[in-house]
């Protein structure tokens, strides 16, 4: 592994969306994956900051996050099929090959498996006109998936070829996911792996880990479970991924430092990760695992 095979959330990052990309890219990062909220809220309007990443030179690998979409009915479903649309167009404006969309945590969601695998194939069938991917992922403080083996479910289900998951390493840790359930997963279907660690076991309840999620992250290499997240990593090799690594990583300290200081950190966790995990693989294992992934693509 090497640092062209990482990037940096913007999310992850102080400051103003200039300052974001300009610190990542000077970290030797190549690609980005960005927030809706940094495109939208930028003073110059989207236009100006669809120019600045375009400057940037950094590959887009993504833009973030839908929430709260599947499971809705009546007007609710409406209102977030528009706002699905105004991300999905945003995401084509920029150049993001997927739009990353998460469990959901809504009251008003029904208790329907098919409903909910309904509306993901609705959502991957709005975003094929526009050549955007859909990466679904489970929050560990999910209402009805809170696991990977819940998102995996639905988008097996759905059984789109644009849909897929997104695996954030927190989650995965926090909710003390075996990883023999990586074994069920096409390694086709996985579409972005994202990055962060935390400094203590795992939080037993939806509350704490979303409080631990949103405020107390660190960089892999950072926190207590160092030993896990490169077993997973090697795992995540083994299954035959072979996509995008982005860190983030939220943490209030973080944003209270100078964007520089904050990729720098990223950069020394890529240090680590390289360190501690290699990429073995064998030429004939990727081509034996690429023959089944096209097998179980639709």
């Amino acid at each position: 592994m090497k640092l062209e095979d990482f990037g940096m959330d913007t999310i992850t990052l102080p400051g103003p969306l200039e300052a974001k990309l300009a610190a990542i890219r000077d970290a030797g990062f190549t690609q980005v994956m960005l927030s809706a909220s940094d495109l939208a809220s930028h003073p110059g309007g989207e236009a100006a900051a669809i120019r600045a990443v375009r400057e940037s030179g950094l590959r887009v690998t993504g833009l973030q996050v839908l929430r709260d979409f599947e499971g809705l009915a009546g007007r609710l479903h409406e209102y977030k099929v528009d706002v699905a649309k105004s991300m999905l167009e945003m995401a084509q404006g920029v150049g993001a090959p997927l739009l990353l969309v998460c469990s959901t945590t809504s009251a008003h969601a029904v208790v329907d498996f098919d409903a909910q695998v309904a509306d993901l194939r609705k959502l991957a069938m709005l975003a094929v006109p526009l050549g955007v991917k859909i990466a679904y992922e489970g929050l560990s403080w999910g209402r009805f998936v809170d696991d990977l083996p819940g998102a995996w479910a639905r988008v097996r289900k759905a059984d789109r070829s644009n849909l897929g998951l997104a695996l954030d390493s927190f989650h995965f840790l926090a909710k003390e996911t075996p990883l023999d359930a990586l074994d069920d997963v096409y390694p086709n279907k996985l579409f972005f792996v994202q990055l962060s660690d935390f400094m203590w076991s795992a939080p037993p309840t939806a509350e704490e880990r979303r409080e631990t999620a949103r405020h107390l992250r660190v960089f892999p290499g950072e926190g207590a479970h160092s030993d896990a997240l490169a077993e997973l990593i090697r795992a995540l090799d083994r299954l035959g991924y072979e996509g995008d690594y982005s860190f983030e990583v939220f943490n209030d300290d973080y944003q209270q430092m100078q964007p520089a200081l904050v990729a720098e950190r990223a950069r020394r966790s890529v240090e680590w990760i390289t360190s501690h995990v290699s990429r073995r693989s064998l030429p004939v294992r990727r081509s034996t695992t690429s023959a089944v992934a096209r097998g179980h693509a639709r």
